[in-house]
């Protein structure tokens, strides 16, 4: 038997449409930025005939495509369909692949120049120099706003548009620094061209990477995975975690868990469940949905808790001020003690609200029965266990074996 619960925590909601519109901002910023660098830069690439900046001529062109490419890819990031229910988060890192790709062609136009063209004189003028500083300088100070929004927003696209802006300003000071230089009989612009090769293909590279990883469901990294194990486990109403996966997908992250829960009432379970969900949400950012199933498990043992007078198993008639806790394990086959401990009570010595703190403590302890003798009913005990999925019944038995062989005999 198996339940499957699905929450969209109100107040929580990544908010996918505001984001979308915020991103697109920068889509459109990038792709004018593209087009006054295609423009300045071809000015300086007819006038001066250097093979550098014609390079980098061509790096702003593939650039300028993929900017518009990245503007329909915000536009439809966000968007869900019945034919496309999960929405087309994808396509962010589809164009994220394609940037890649594009920059591999940038680096082969780029590097077919610098091997194969012939040489061809220059001409250097002050205001190629001015400009050519202008759009090393523009890249870098765009790149550093671009990549902060899109790392908060975890736009792929946006990332990878940011770390490509990085390289212009590095390949563009490299054609600077070949104008500089020119002069003398050393193939400085050439070198420059085949330099900005290296630049190119290592960020294609590492964007190609990055987006097929997302393409092809990779998973959450171990150390996200290990976290929500964590959170999960930790919460005293979940009995085991059975399995876990995540998976990326676009800029959002889905988790998905099967959990067994010792709460039987179906309000119960909804409220753990939630819990543990908002546990989630507020720990990992960017989490799109969680899907958590609720499993039935085969109950093989049960674990006790008893408030003790003494050592020697004595029952006490308090439940905060008990002095001792006999905890024991019980096994349901054949209802024989597997485990049994006495230890101290922690909180007993509290001068405020230690019935509750007592009641956490055994939480803690994934106790799922306690046997009492003082009645904690509308008192806050009975609301922390009720909230944890355990069970309390009252005995009228003075020793601890009394009360276990009257609870066994019960069971049988």
């Amino acid at each position: 038997m198996k339940q499957t619960h699905q929450a969209e925590l109100a107040g929580e909601s990544n908010c996918p449409q505001n984001d979308a519109i915020r991103f697109e901002r920068w889509g459109w910023c990038s792709l004018a930025l593209n087009i006054v660098l295609t423009g300045l830069h071809g000015l300086i690439a007819i006038s001066s005939g250097s093979l550098a900046v014609t390079a980098e001529l061509t790096h702003n062109v593939v650039d300028l495509v993929s900017s518009g490419a990245i503007l329909i890819g915000l536009r439809l990031a966000t968007r869900k369909s019945e034919a496309f229910p999960y929405g087309l988060y994808k396509v962010e890192n589809l164009l994220a692949a394609g940037i890649a790709l594009l920059i591999f062609v940038s680096a082969y136009e780029i590097g077919h120049k610098a091997l194969l063209s012939p040489p061809a004189p220059l001409r250097i003028d002050a205001w190629m120099i001015g400009l050519l500083l202008v759009t090393t300088a523009l890249p870098l100070i765009f790149s550093h706003f671009e990549l902060r929004a899109a790392v908060a927003g975890n736009s792929p696209a946006l990332i990878a548009d940011a770390k490509e802006y990085r390289v212009h300003m590095f390949t563009t000071a490299l054609a600077l620094l070949a104008l500089l230089l020119q002069g003398g009989r050393f193939p400085y612009d050439r070198i420059a061209a085949l330099l900005i090769i290296v630049a190119v293909i290592k960020t294609g590279w590492e964007l190609l990477r990055d987006a097929m990883r997302v393409l092809l469901d990779a998973s959450l990294d171990a150390g996200t995975l290990d976290r929500i194990r964590r959170l999960i486990t930790d919460v005293p109403a979940v009995s085991e975690l059975r399995w876990l996966t995540g998976r990326n997908a676009g800029r959002f992250r889905y988790v998905e868990a099967g959990v067994t829960l010792r709460v039987v009432g179906l309000k119960q379970a909804e409220a753990v469940l939630r819990r543990i969900e908002s546990d989630i949400r507020k720990a990992v950012p960017f989490i799109e949905r969680v899907l958590l199933h609720v499993e039935v498990s085969n109950i093989t043992h049960r674990r006790y808790a008893v408030p003790l007078a003494d050592r020697e198993g004595a029952i006490s008639r308090h439940f905060g001020e008990a002095p001792y806790f006999a905890i024991v394990t019980v096994h349901l086959g054949d209802q024989a003690v597997e485990e049994e401990r006495v230890i101290s009570n922690p909180h007993q010595a509290l001068e405020k609200a230690k019935g509750i703190r007592v009641a956490e403590w055994l939480v803690q302890q994934k106790i799922d029965v306690v046997l009492l003798q003082e009645d904690i009913h509308h008192k806050g005990p009975e609301y922390v266990f009720r909230n944890a999925g355990i069970s309390f019944r009252m005995t009228e038995k003075s020793t601890l074996a009394a009360t276990l062989a009257d609870e066994c005999r019960n069971a049988l």
